[in-house]
């Protein structure tokens, strides 16, 4: 299919003029109407995490579930589209883009795919069982527990109205995103009162994230390169410069949301670590479905019983896939694969990340390799959340 090329300051300047023209209409409607205190009628959810980080496997978790509509990181179309910017400057085109998905807007993509559309021309769009069940597509039933490849053959050449059709009718909005790095860049959505927001930020060793990275480092370059305001240029993150602005971003968060947060974050965080969530997998997803108002159903138990419970650690190829694996070992699998010098380089740049997030640091191989040395620290009472809603550890 021919695609038509913007050059990214014509789609920069669109989404400032779009945005500001919002801006403005809103503030004019808002003036002559009453203010409700009434919350919109579906709930939004933020999956707020890093790339490598098990963002994948909690957006299944949501993605599967039969009332909710899931996209995983719809951001990517304004990265790919304007990637000689920085992250910084791009945080409020992808803002923009997340609100309008959590309203059902999906006019919004027509900055970044101005073609005919097909289901298939989002981003990994398989990926979302709400896309591959009726009304996006009548293969599946919502009930049911989707399959990226049948879905993939099935349901791709469905149009794209379908998307915005088919989230309309859920009472849950899910988005996964790892392009936000500032949890202030979102507090206009959290203020926003046609948003039902809720943020789970999730977390994870940094030093299992620099393990999993390196399976697919040529499918991260180009998010390298953006996180380093290259201007458009590919970088491997050999010296862990991107490591440390992600590590910098994930304790940024978490300060920003538990030391004197703002009135309206108050049961709208939760953080999860992927180590506990791995360990626990029922405890801690009830604990984050209850958090977002849903319920654990009997088909979903068994799913995810299943899919924490495999053989093995996953291969290189599934990089990028939800498959079968022994999640406890997925999790451990970098204190054998990477050297002590590699590690001991990441506890540098990750330092702070490392003690704030719950971590223990190793100073020797002989820690390192020693599996009965837990490095997960407990996780004290209400440590990642700070409202009425009260984790059970």
């Amino acid at each position: 299919m021919a695609r038509i090329r913007i050059p990214s300051t014509i789609v920069i300047i669109f989404v400032t003029v779009q945005t500001g023209f919002l801006l403005f209409m809103y503030a004019r409607y808002s003036s002559f109407m009453p203010q409700s205190e009434e919350k919109p009628s579906q709930v939004h959810v933020l999956i707020l995490s890093s790339w490598r980080s098990g963002s994948s496997f909690v957006g299944q978790l949501f993605s599967q579930h039969p009332s909710v509509f899931y996209l995983m990181e719809p951001a990517w179309h304004v990265w790919v589209t304007m990637y000689q910017n920085s992250a910084k400057v791009l945080h409020m085109a992808v803002r923009d883009l997340v609100r309008s998905v959590f309203l059902c807007d999906m006019s919004v993509f027509d900055a970044y795919m101005p073609w005919k559309r097909n289901l298939s021309d989002l981003f990994q769009w398989a990926a979302s069982r709400a896309l591959c069940s009726a009304p996006a597509c009548d293969s599946f039933q919502r009930t049911d527990i989707t399959n990226e490849m049948a879905c993939k053959t099935l349901c791709g050449r469905y149009p794209f109205s379908k998307v915005e059709e088919a989230c309309k009718t859920y009472s849950h909005v899910v988005i996964k995103e790892v392009r936000f790095f500032d949890l202030k860049v979102l507090y206009p959505l959290l203020t926003d009162p046609s948003l039902n927001l809720r943020i789970i930020h999730l977390v994870r060793d940094p030093r299992a994230v620099v393990k999993s990275r390196e399976q697919s480092v040529k499918a991260l370059a180009r998010d390298n390169g953006i996180v380093l305001s290259t201007n458009g240029t590919k970088v491997e993150d050999s010296k862990y410069k991107v490591m440390q602005e992600v590590c910098r971003s994930h304790v940024q968060i978490y300060e920003t949301a538990t030391l004197k947060p703002p009135n309206f974050l108050k049961d709208r965080y939760l953080m999860v670590r992927f180590e506990d969530l791995v360990r626990d997998p029922l405890s801690e997803i009830s604990e984050m479905y209850k958090f977002a108002d849903l319920s654990l159903t009997p088909r979903l138990k068994s799913w995810i019983y299943n899919i924490t419970h495999g053989q093995g650690p996953g291969k290189k190829k599934e990089a990028f896939k939800i498959t079968s694996r022994d999640a406890v070992s997925v999790s451990q699998a970098w204190r054998n694969a990477l050297s002590f010098q590699k590690v001991r380089k990441i506890q540098e740049v990750c330092k702070g990340a490392i003690n704030i997030l719950g971590y223990q640091l190793v100073d020797s191989e002989k820690e390192q390799r020693d599996l009965t040395l837990d490095l997960v620290l407990p996780r004290r009472q209400n440590q990642f959340s700070w409202s009425s809603f009260n984790p059970k550890h």
